[in-house]
């Protein structure tokens, strides 16, 4: 009851004084940054003292139908002489409305604005933009930057960060089989897309590499400005239009910035350093040469306008096998591409972000049984590539069938009982929990990218990888091992090409990009493979 009565004074504006209450929270909270308080108490202080200086009632206009105690509506009656307890949400001190209206969202502020003069009037406090800006786009120090330029965080908010709200997060590039990866986040006191390329091939543990495709500014005018970054000459002209929910568009006004001093060539010689840090004559794989080549022409012809669609990082649930999310993985002589790893039940998914002629981006290039565990020989047998095949595809054929309601051949069945394969954890006879590391080594005549691989691993299961021909001709589900070495890195042994890919985790801080609800995720993971099928 006392907490009740100390809460009701407080509102009410009886109890302790303004000041008090300022020195009571300045105790409280000492460690907070001082400067910024001081801002906000300041703003505070102009509003109340505008406030006091009107007459009373005058910038509020009665509100009738509301009954005796006024609790219907925003403002009170103009003819009231003032009883002890407030009667609307206006008869509090104007610095409580500041704090009120400073917790609401953006989007509600406009309509908010419309009530009333006296609300339009503290809706111009910088302390309310100024909380919007650091809560919902994580702004902060960036603030304190921008007034140094005179420009306000009302703003700011109101027509930069609110109007291209809606473009921010993770998007994937309507570039054909290649697709991409664009991340669009608050940056500094820009809006900028980023687009995230993969290490250069092999090294698949190195950090993302970021370019930046545009950016969005205030700079001219006190108006968003809209700019490509495309090219080697600076900044250009460039223009954002949203085509329909969670797609949009980029358009360059100035191509000519694109093109460099020694033509096509040029341009050519350029692009390979950025996106295989090496030069053409470097890779004496004829059939490798062409492909590079064949990329180039196709992406080269999309630096005018760009459509993206928007994409989220898959839910994570306790149950996973591991964090879902991002990785690079190596594909043979196609380089390193992006995909996102996702849970699905007894599931796992791996979707291809960046593609190739033969397995476009969008496809699911990798699917994990987790019921069908695989325990792995010694080290000996595992150099065997032909013991390896054998396990791996009696555990196919054993898929196959139960898939298919047939029954299991007797010599499948015992293969697969025997010593080398596993029941999931929790099963009888089984403890659940975090495994014993085992020993792993590659078979020998499976090529790998990149030789450097861990050579204990925690789990492996069996799964399928997806292959193609040349335009994704005669797709295929073939078997193979997924073989999960730690909490970042994973593999998978493509029994038909007797190849090894390695995965490693994208480390990058990936904002706004978190799905709605599982629904949501399953449904664009959907749209994904409709867009490149």
């Amino acid at each position: 009851m006392l907490l009740q009565m100390a809460v009701c004074a407080r509102l009410c504006g009886v109890g302790q004084s303004r000041r008090c209450r300022r020195r009571q929270r300045h105790s409280q909270d000492q460690n907070s940054d001082s400067e910024v308080d001081m801002d906000e108490e300041e703003e505070e202080e102009r509003v109340v003292g505008k406030m006091k200086d009107e007459p009373n009632g005058s910038s509020c206009q009665n509100r009738r139908g509301a009954g005796p105690s006024g609790a219907g509506g925003l403002c009170g009656s103009a003819d009231s002489a003032g009883p002890p307890h407030p009667q609307s949400l206006l008869d509090l001190p104007p610095e409580l409305l500041v704090q009120i209206f400073s917790s609401l969202p953006g989007t509600a502020l406009p309509n908010l604005a419309l009530v009333c003069k006296k609300v339009r009037q503290i809706l111009n406090t910088e302390t309310i933009w100024r909380r919007r800006c650091t809560e919902e786009f994580g702004m902060r120090d960036d603030l304190r930057k921008m007034e140094t330029v005179g420009m306000s965080s009302r703003d700011l908010y109101v027509k930069l960060l609110h109007p291209y709200r809606h473009i921010l997060g993770l998007w994937q590039p309507d570039i054909g089989p290649y697709g991409g990866l664009l991340n669009v986040v608050v940056d500094g006191l820009f809006i900028i897309g980023w687009m995230y390329l993969p290490p250069h091939d092999p090294r698949v543990e190195d950090p993302m590499r970021r370019r930046p495709l545009f950016r969005i500014h205030m700079w001219e005018k006190n108006k968003a400005t809209v700019e490509c970054m495309y090219g080697h000459k600076g900044p250009h002209k460039g223009d954002i239009q949203t085509v329909k929910k969670d797609e949009f568009s980029t358009k360059c006004n100035q191509t000519d910035h694109h093109r460099m001093a020694g033509g096509r060539q040029e341009e050519f010689r350029t692009w390979l350093e950025e996106e295989w840090g090496r030069t053409l004559e470097d890779i004496f794989h004829e059939h490798m040469q062409e492909l590079i080549l064949m990329k180039f022409i196709y992406t080269s012809q999309y630096d005018n306008c760009l459509t993206y669609r928007r994409i989220y990082l898959p839910p994570c649930l306790p149950s996973d096998l591991l964090q879902p999310g991002l990785f690079k993985g190596t594909y043979g002589s196609h380089g390193l591409e992006i995909i996102m790893l996702s849970f699905h039940g007894s599931k796992a998914k791996a979707t291809k972000l960046t593609g190739d002629p033969n397995v476009p981006a969008g496809q699911l290039t990798l699917e994990v049984d987790l019921n069908r565990p695989v325990r792995l020989p010694d080290l000996e047998t595992q150099r065997n590539m032909e013991e390896l095949s054998r396990l791996v595809r009696g555990v196919h054929e054993e898929a196959q069938s139960d898939s298919q309601g047939r029954d299991v051949p007797a010599e499948v069945a015992e293969g697969a009982e025997g010593s080398d394969s596993a029941p999931p954890a929790g099963a009888e006879g089984v403890e659940p929990g975090e495994p014993e590391p085992q020993p792993f080594v590659l078979p020998l005549g499976v090529m790998a990218r990149n030789e450097v691989y861990p050579r204990t691993c925690k789990k492996c299961f069996y799964g399928t990888g997806l292959i193609a021909g040349h335009g994704f001709t005669s797709p295929e589900r073939t078997p193979g091992l997924f073989v999960l070495f730690d909490g970042d890195r994973f593999g998978f042994i493509w029994l038909e090409l007797k190849s090894f890919s390695l995965y490693s985790r994208l480390s990058d801080q990936l904002p706004h990009a978190q799905a709605p609800s599982m629904q949501r995720f399953e449904a664009m993971l959907r749209n994904m493979q409709s867009w490149t099928s």
